[in-house]
Order: structure tokens, then sequence, then C-alpha cells
């Protein structure tokens, strides 16, 4: 039996600045954009070289799918960016002023470093040590 999580809905508030920030600030590739009718889209992002997990980008609908945009898991860390050269990366977060909530640490399982994304969700900037790939 083989299963994977092949996409996570990520709520935001507009398609087109999310899509924007995500391409442009993370280098995200946009793999479908298809209008659905009514405001609607499924719009899927990943990142480059990502072979079975997407991010799908929900627009909320209604006052609380708005309320959980930039804090769908309470404050934690929501997501997990590994990277094979995490100062290439880092840096380059910086420098297109991307909000570094932790700096980078070198841990046990590898070098990270906690982001937001443009509506505050936590993510992990994280090279793993080669045991835990």
């Amino acid at each position: 039996m083989k299963q994977t999580i092949a996409r996570i809905a990520v709520v935001v508030d507009d398609y087109d600045k999310a899509i924007d920030f995500y391409t442009k600030k993370l280098d995200f590739l946009l793999l479908e954009d298809t209008d659905l009718g009514d405001g609607k889209r499924w719009v899927i992002i990943a990142p480059q070289g990502s072979n079975e997990c997407a991010l799908v980008l929900a627009k909320a609908d209604g006052e609380e799918q708005a309320s959980r945009v930039g804090n769908q898991t309470g404050g934690r860390v929501f997501l997990f960016l590994y990277t094979d050269d995490f100062w290439r990366d880092y840096y380059k977060m910086v420098e297109r002023g991307i909000k570094i909530s932790r700096e980078p640490e070198k841990m046990p399982y590898g070098m990270v470093a906690v982001f937001k994304d443009l509506y505050g969700n936590k993510w992990d900037l994280l090279e793993p040590n080669e045991h835990d790939e």
C-alpha cells in the first residue's frame, strides 16, 4: 500500500496576492490556476523540485475561514520548507524582506530558522542532516 500527502490547503484572502508572494519571494512554481466560476479558482503552487506535495491556495469563504487566514495552527509552525542549501535560501529571504521570526540555529536534526509568509503563517526553513533526508 502506498499513500502520500499530495496537497495542503492554505487559506488566503486574495489569490493573486498569494501567488505573487509565493512565486516571487519564495520562488515557488505556479502549477495550476483554473477558474472554477463564482470567483473561485483552483490554484496549486509548489517549491521548485517538489515532486509530491503542493499547496492549494484556498480563498477564504465567509467570516470563519477569513478568521483563520495567517493562523491555521494557533501560532505554531505550520509548514516545513526543506532546502539543500540553507544559507542560500535564508539570505535570499532576508534580502527579499521576508520576516524571520526565529534566527538560524543548528539543531540535532539540521539547520533551521522560522519565517512568516505574507499572512503570518509560520514556516520552518530546514536543511536536514544527511541522515534525516
